[in-house]
């Protein structure tokens, strides 16, 4: 049953005037502010809430659900709105839950190289507070997203070959429930076989089972030595090989991604890095300066095993904030490929070794349905995105796109992969998960039902009707 059906007679309206009364400033019904706490990063439709209200504290969260459950009001968590698959839509309206004043740094433990931090903290401003401790946070999906919105969709990125993703990374959460109860999902200690993982449940929920507030994270050591590289390759085929190679011979590389030629050239007319127009691997090493070294060297002896060219390093702190920036700009750098045009961004993540099978399959179907569609990707585990350009305007357009979306995920699961390696499902993948879990879609289903009975907290996502 919908979460409308389920609302009594004048429920919104009794619940907005309440939280309205509780909130005052903090509170808003305007238009714009609606529209900016919606989907606004692709061609989903822009579905706001009917409110907008700013929490501060964990303790406000929990009473504003209560407020929304008495009511059968549907509840959208929003950090800062980075998410690609319409995670903060509100298909069916109610109130946006706005976390992002909840930025408090709560403790940092170097000698258990761990932290806690509220929701509304995003990656960069915990990593500059970290940084005079020696310690980082090293999942980095590339946006400046919030951690509890990271925990939310299980993010990853560019370090999880040897960092993993924030399901590796997240020890304990603070979260409130449907009916507005406050839980602890774990303690601090590493390991733990006591009663059910809710941490693991929750990380990943896309706010559909709990609303997490706090996070306590897992930190690393900065590395005595880093250094990155780029290297280019003749096709894509050879980089894919290169990339399975070396992580099947035990390289402890911190990070690998694969751009193709298209998005090389867009990344040198965006950032003016110069690169030849062929594909190329982006590379970085972590460790001791000389462990450092020889990593680099059984790397470059494995490019060349595959065609590549010769290996360019980069040392220095500013060649390599450079170099990685280029790499997190592809979104913004594939759009002056055509100018006007809509981003579609979507992502896959297969076994590693389907990846050049996959990735090479995927070319042909871009290729040969014509769309203008750059490759980029963390193939180190597997992942890879597709950016594609289209005219939003155009129906047929369009359909192509849809078309090669539903392509493209059911070729990753048929290699025993994944609709989405880290974007998440949201409102975009929902018709996939069928295909991707089977009968396992019937127990989700179940634990839906028992955490949140009238289906308030973001409805409309993740689980298909």
């Amino acid at each position: 049953m919908s979460v409308s059906a389920l609302r009594g007679e004048g429920g919104l309206a009794n619940a907005l005037d309440r939280l309205e009364r509780r909130f005052g400033a903090r509170f808003s019904r305007g238009a714009e502010l609606r529209r900016q706490h919606a989907n606004t990063v692709n061609w989903l439709p822009n579905e706001p809430a009917d409110a907008v209200v700013l929490v501060e504290t964990t303790e406000e969260v929990a009473e504003l659900v209560r407020i929304c459950a008495e009511h059968r009001v549907p509840v959208i968590p929003f950090g800062t709105g980075t998410g690609l698959e319409g995670h903060v839509n509100a298909p069916f309206g109610g109130v946006s839950v706005d976390l992002s004043r909840m930025n408090r740094v709560v403790a940092v433990r170097p000698e258990d190289l761990d932290c806690t931090v509220e929701a509304g903290v995003t990656r960069r401003q915990l990593n500059d507070y970290l940084r005079d401790q020696g310690l980082f946070f090293p999942i980095d999906p590339g946006a400046d997203a919030s951690l509890g919105g990271m925990a939310a969709t299980r993010a990853s990125g560019t370090n999880a070959v040897r960092y993993g993703t924030m399901r590796d990374s997240v020890v304990n959460l603070t979260a409130v429930m449907a009916d507005g109860t406050i839980i602890h999902t774990a303690r601090r200690a590493r390991k733990s076989s006591a009663g059910y993982d809710l941490t693991r449940l929750l990380v990943g929920s896309e706010g559909t089972l709990g609303i997490i507030t706090e996070v306590t994270l897992r930190l690393a050591g900065i590395p005595e030595a880093i250094a990155a590289g780029v290297c280019a390759f003749p096709t894509v085929d050879d980089a894919c090989n290169a990339t399975i190679l070396t992580i099947q011979s035990g390289i402890p590389i911190a990070r690998i991604e694969l751009l193709d030629a298209l998005m090389v050239r867009a990344t040198n007319e965006f950032a003016g890095l110069g690169l030849p127009e062929s594909p190329h691997l982006f590379v970085e090493f972590h460790g001791s300066a000389a462990s450092v070294e020889e990593q680099s060297r059984q790397f470059e002896e494995i490019a060349t095993s595959f065609g590549g060219g010769s290996f360019q390093s980069a040392t220095r702190p500013e060649d390599r904030t450079k170099l990685w920036q280029a790499r997190h700009d592809a979104y913004f750098a594939a759009r002056g490929l055509r100018p006007g045009s809509s981003v579609i961004a979507t992502d896959a993540c297969v076994p590693i070794s389907r990846l050049a099978d996959c990735v090479a399959e995927t070319q042909a179907d871009i290729a040969e349905t014509g769309l203008i569609a750059p490759i980029v990707g963390h193939v180190g585990d597997g992942n890879f995105h597709v950016q594609m350009m289209v005219d939003t305007a155009d129906p047929h357009e369009i359909e192509l796109a849809e078309h090669f979306l539903a392509r493209l995920a059911k070729r990753a699961i048929a290699m025993d992969g994944t609709c989405t390696g880290e974007h998440g499902v949201g409102q975009g993948k929902r018709k996939y998960l069928a295909l991707e879990h089977g009968p396992a879609l019937g127990v989700m289903h179940s634990i839906k039902t028992a955490l949140d009975p009238f289906g308030i907290l973001n409805p409309g996502k993740v689980l298909p009707e």
